[in-house]
């Protein structure tokens, strides 16, 4: 059938959706500013599951967004999904964060470059740059973010978005520079993109998967 589970704790906002195939059936999240993860996660994907009527043991797959984010985030994620993949036999699906938001950027405002942006603390952002198909363009990296950063893709519209977004909003100004804030990623923006993983059967090793940390220590 496809029930898959979604789960999202990259940043400060714990999202856990229910889809059946690639269709929203149900969700729940919350923004902390505390990080809510350890004590909600839980809570939520219990509360997401009755409300559609369904249990554990109706999933198909659970779905993981594997960062990079804040450590502590990822941690409670990934060892949240393993622990249910493993006890309940089935797969796990991992996919970027941030291609998932460079996803719902895209079915929401029209550019040439989207730059999906999460906050790494201090003057650094984890960043990756899509094209209008999602395809990557530059790589996930840790960028230390002044007004040359990007100025290889200012030649087209660029659309710079996430929490870390913000602290870039005064570096770059450039006529082909827009900025969307209050972005945060959600859970409720995987559903195509894990069901396309989904049905190709890619899916992840439960004993070896790793979020994709990117930094050692950013401790959320």
């Amino acid at each position: 059938m496809g029930l898959i589970l979604a789960i999202e704790t990259t940043t400060k906002n714990c999202s856990v959706s229910l889809f059946e195939k690639d269709q929203l059936i149900s969700y729940k999240e919350e923004f902390g500013e505390n990080y809510i993860h350890s004590e909600s996660l839980l809570f939520f994907i219990q509360e997401t599951l009755s409300t559609a009527n369904y249990n554990l043991y109706n999933l198909d797959a659970i779905a993981i967004s594997k960062g990079p984010g804040s450590y502590t985030g990822l941690r409670i994620g990934a060892a949240s999904a393993k622990g249910l993949c493993y006890s309940l036999n089935i797969p796990l699906i991992s996919i970027s964060t941030l291609k998932v938001m460079a996803y719902a950027m895209s079915n929401r405002e029209d550019s040439f470059y989207y730059c999906a942006m999460i906050d790494a603390r201090r003057n650094e952002v984890f960043a990756a740059i899509y094209d209008q198909n999602i395809n990557i363009i530059r790589d996930i990296q840790v960028d230390v973010v002044d007004k040359k950063t990007y100025i290889d893709f200012l030649d087209k519209k660029i659309i710079f978005f996430g929490d870390g977004a913000k602290k870039c909003k005064t570096l770059i100004n450039h006529k082909m520079a827009v900025f969307v804030e209050g972005i945060y990623p959600s859970s409720k923006d995987m559903g195509v993109l894990i069901y396309n993983k989904f049905i190709q059967k890619d899916f992840d090793d439960i004993a070896y998967f790793e979020p994709h940390y990117l930094k050692d220590f950013v401790v959320g």
